[in-house]
């Protein structure tokens, strides 16, 4: 009976001693920070020019050889912008851009990019999409106000107004803008080709990404500027099953689509991948920790002790938070026979992945492969590129970025995160080791999920931010 007490006794003081710990970490600024918007002259002027981009539509798709489009979108740039293209040196990748504005100093050059073309927009919006509304509350509507329309106007709008004040940069400072992001096409290869040859190498690149955001994870509060220092890799994979076919009136066992149905649905239930908590995962929570609800405090505040309940529970719990955490694949084409009375001879799925590094292309390709065999499925990579260099959140680039939203966004909270979708700033690893994604724009959670979705705007009162941060990363350059 006295060992019995004498466990509950270290039970109950292990368990005040984790209470007594969580409630020591204290809220942040960020629980409470609002960004305020700007509603002065300058941001309904920056709104207007934003609007005549938005207003040019610039939707690529993959194989696509007309590139007129871009070219009139150039016409609208160098109206609005017109010290850039008297000042800088310009080049054109068939209808993707790279400015150059020369430094007086003999430092390691920066590039600010951000693409200018966008997805389709189909659907029913409140405002047409090529519209470039912008209405009495101050929001630009329109594809790619978003993504990624607006932080290229700040860059541009950056480079513009410091070139009319007189200044001249210490380094280098490039501009990149591809028009063929939305389909990883030849834009920023061509960019960085350019750059290779020319021998150019980057001590900092500024890419979309991350965004400033309320509630950046479920459980979280308060408004945090979310920057991305790690992409996962991407491939497409093709899960084929093949049988004898035949007549549907006599359907046999285990046809292809049956097999496929059963992989999928094994896939889904028992993930193969697996799961960590990498340096830049756990720097994430430890940085959102103080600010979540005293349930989820507890847990990320000791995330020694209950390491292994986070990597089980939080892809449980949040289907963003648990793909920064291991490889994901999303089935998202499918095909079995042409007629709906015939039992296809082969039938197929395809699957969209996208790798982690610590557990790398070939190793997930693997893992996948071993379950897809248990259903007598072939396994094809269609096409596949790989995760890019991790951006380490302690070095000097990032602490510059971090400091600069301090300054622009008083109180929000600066986290690092895993990026989970992809970028044009992957095609730089070669020439830059800190690519860094983030826009330094402010979006409500209406306007994060109109990205490549419907009514897609964004607040002009965000843009002078916008432009002041790139500015001053410019000045500190």
């Amino acid at each position: 009976m006295k060992i019995v007490l004498i466990i509950l006794a270290i039970i109950v003081a292990a368990v005040l001693l984790l209470v007594l710990k969580t409630a020591s970490v204290k809220p942040t600024s960020a629980k409470t920070a609002k960004v305020q918007l700007d509603t002065s002259e300058r941001a309904e002027n920056y709104g207007k020019a934003l609007s005549e981009m938005v207003k040019v539509e610039t939707i690529s798709h993959r194989d696509q050889t007309d590139r007129e489009k871009f070219y009139e979108f150039h016409k609208t740039l160098e109206k609005l912008f017109p010290l850039v293209h008297e000042n800088c040196e310009k080049h054109v990748f068939d209808g993707s851009i790279l400015f150059r504005w020369k430094g007086n100093g003999d430092g390691e050059p920066i590039l600010l990019m951000s693409h200018h073309d966008v997805v389709e927009a189909n659907g029913v919006w409140q405002h047409s999409p090529f519209s470039g509304d912008l209405d009495e509350n101050g929001k630009v509507w329109g594809r790619g106000a978003v993504d990624t329309k607006a932080s290229l106007f700040c860059i541009f709008t950056s480079v513009e107004e410091l070139i009319k004040e007189g200044y001249s940069p210490k380094c280098d400072v490039y501009i990149a803008s591809s028009c063929t992001e939305e389909w990883s096409g030849d834009g920023a290869p061509k960019t960085v080709q350019y750059l290779k040859d020319n021998n150019i190498h980057l001590k900092l690149l500024l890419d979309e990404g991350g965004m400033i955001i309320e509630e950046p994870i479920a459980g979280v509060k308060g408004t945090y500027a979310m920057v991305g220092v790690v992409e996962k890799g991407y491939g497409d994979v093709k899960f084929t099953a093949k049988g004898k076919g035949g007549h549907a009136s006599a359907p046999g066992k285990n046809t292809p689509l049956v097999r496929l149905g059963k992989f999928m649905a094994d896939v889904e239930k028992k993930n193969p991948f697996d799961a960590q908590l990498t340096p830049t995962v756990r720097e994430m929570f430890r940085r959102l920790a103080p600010n979540m609800d005293f349930g989820m405090k507890l847990i990320f505040a000791n995330m020694g002790i209950f390491r292994p309940l986070i990597i089980k529970l939080v892809p449980m719990v949040s289907s963003a938070a648990g793909a920064m955490m291991r490889t994901t694949l999303a089935f998202t084409m499918a095909k079995g026979a042409d007629g709906a009375n015939v039992l296809p001879q082969e039938a197929y799925v395809v699957g969209n992945m996208r790798f982690i590094h610590h557990q790398d292309n070939e190793n997930s390709i693997k893992v996948i492969s071993d379950v897809a065999k248990k259903y007598d499925i072939e396994t094809e990579v269609i096409y596949q590129d790989y995760p890019c260099p991790i951006v380490d959140f302690m070095s000097e680039e990032f602490r510059l970025v971090e400091k600069t939203i301090n300054d622009i966004y008083p109180g929000v909270g600066v986290s690092p995160y895993v990026m989970t979708g992809g970028t044009d700033a992957k095609y730089y690893s070669s020439i830059c080791e800190n690519a860094i994604r983030f826009a330094p724009l402010y979006i409500d959670s209406q306007q994060y999920a109109s990205i490549h979705g419907l009514d897609e705007n964004i607040y002009s009162g965000t843009l002078p931010m916008g432009v002041d941060f790139y500015k001053t990363i410019i000045r500190k350059s």
